[in-house]
């Protein structure tokens, strides 16, 4: 990739962040905007695919199901239209919820305070427990999503009911977009817009107050096993390393390491990329994992 393309990518989510913030309104209004899509219609979309199926359960193989966690800006559908067919095809219950959404701004989630997201997840597990009456689920996270739920485990009591965690490009640590978060200081009331108009952009800023709160006292709780799984080539979650945790039953992954020809940035990963879509399910089921290498993209 490009230098000025790498660059270009943040820069383009920042000012997309803005405008979505500064315009929300007319969002609601406009006769052209993006029409809401409603929960019926995203779950019959998402089940015609053979996941959010509540009448799905958990085989011997596959004994929990997974709960998959879109990013900023993705949505229950979009954001697993690679990886949950490919979970249902090799035997999991797979299910997706929608969390963070603003007023008057449709489809595009995760923009919402990321406390008050993890209680929309802690609502969501319980459902999907209830359905298929297991004990635990995994969650699988992509950006925002592999981040937010930690929270969740931390603050409200979701260690007693989750086995792994499986971060795909997790902002565990924040991220500096390169550099382009330190501009802010020097537009007046660009913070001040993001903090109000978009919260849960703001909490993923490096150093932020959720951030730290999330981080003290160390990455991990006891009882779960995490996985993060990292590119190199992230433009978004900077740098990189940044994503990595510290802690007891932490395995961090580096694409680049399985195999070295692989070029996904950071919406790749979570969107198409089959050798990180081997590595979740290594994460998932330990036990019968194989090795991940660049032949994966065709398992």
């Amino acid at each position: 990739m490009l230098p000025w393309k790498r660059a270009f990518g943040p820069l383009a989510a920042l000012l997309l962040a803005v405008s979505v913030a500064t315009t929300a309104p007319a969002v609601a209004t406009t006769p052209t905007a993006t029409p809401t899509v409603s929960p019926t219609a995203v779950t019959a979309a998402a089940a015609s695919s053979g996941w959010n199926n509540y009448s799905c359960k958990p085989s011997t193989a596959h004994p929990r199901p997974v709960v998959l966690v879109h990013g900023t800006f993705g949505n229950s559908v979009d954001n697993w239209l690679g990886l949950a067919p490919y979970l249902v095809n090799r035997g999991y219950c797979v299910f997706s919820l929608d969390y963070g959404q603003l007023p008057g701004v449709p489809f595009f989630n995760g923009l919402g305070p990321i406390d008050k997201s993890a209680e929309q997840l802690s609502a969501y597990v319980d459902r999907v427990l209830a359905a298929t009456g297991t004990s635990k689920v995994d969650i699988v996270g992509h950006s925002q999503g592999g981040m937010m739920p930690r929270h969740y485990l931390k603050f409200l009591g979701g260690a007693a009911k989750v086995n792994a965690l499986v971060g795909l490009a997790p902002d565990n640590h924040g991220t500096t977009l390169l550099g382009l978060t330190k501009l802010l200081p020097h537009f007046p009331g660009a913070e001040d817009l993001l903090t109000e108009k978009t919260p849960g952009l703001a909490d993923q800023i490096a150093g932020s107050a959720f951030l730290t709160k999330l981080n003290a006292g160390g990455d991990t709780v006891p009882g779960v096993k995490y996985t993060v799984i990292a590119t190199r080539y992230d433009q978004v979650v900077t740098p990189y390393r940044s994503q990595f945790l510290s802690g007891p039953d932490v395995r961090n992954v580096t694409l680049q390491d399985l195999c070295a020809v692989n070029v996904s940035e950071h919406l790749a990963i979570g969107l198409i990329d089959r050798i990180a879509f081997h590595e979740v399910t290594n994460a998932l089921d330990p036990g019968r994992a194989t090795p991940t290498t660049c032949a994966s993209v065709i398992g």
